[in-house]
């Protein structure tokens, strides 16, 4: 893997950039071949958390990862697991898939019986749907979905964008701020 380890307003030094490169370099067993393609690491503090951000770009699949904590290196840590995690679960996925087809194609993962577990039926639990809603999108702007999103509690709205005409749904952000995502 290659590896692009950066801070922001945050010094690299060579003991962090060995630790990052070690966890990482964890996730390598899962994969039929070595990893190609740029690994971007960036770190930075924020009001005293420290946090890893990794994205490893594969074909056909993004994976990425972010995690906080008190601590940098306990923020690699976390992020390699949470990262080793997607790959589980998207190598399960694909398992299931190719089952219910019948058929076999190679990826990019190790087959079974390599380093990688097969999942449990506990674990399989997550992919699933436990509930489903519908409801009819009131046409509002941003703002008004902003507040709608505040007083039902929810981390994010579904609305139909007055403006636009289109379905956007507003989110809150970690540090607060709200975002906004639209139809591309």
């Amino acid at each position: 893997m290659k590896y692009i380890v950066r801070g922001q307003n945050l010094q690299v030094t060579d003991a962090l950039r060995e630790h990052v490169e070690k966890k990482l370099s964890r996730l390598e067993k899962y994969f039929e071949a070595p990893i190609t393609s740029e690994t971007t690491v960036t770190m930075s503090v924020t009001r005293n958390k420290h946090a890893v951000e990794v994205t490893i770009p594969l074909p056909g699949l993004m994976l990425r990862a972010e995690e906080k904590s008190d601590d940098m290196y306990a923020s690699v840590d976390l992020v390699v697991d949470k990262l080793e995690r997607q790959i589980r679960k998207h190598k399960t996925k694909l398992n299931r898939k190719l089952r219910q087809d019948g058929g076999s194609i190679r990826t990019s993962f190790r087959e079974e019986g390599s380093a990688v577990r097969v999942v449990d039926e506990e674990e399989e639990d997550d992919l699933k749907v436990v509930r489903t809603k519908r409801f009819t999108l009131k046409p509002m702007d941003v703002e008004e979905a902003i507040l709608q999103m505040n007083l039902v509690g929810h981390n994010f709205f579904v609305f139909s964008n007055i403006d636009t005409q289109e379905v956007n749904v507003v989110y809150k952000r970690n540090d607060g701020t709200y975002g906004l995502i639209e139809q591309g």
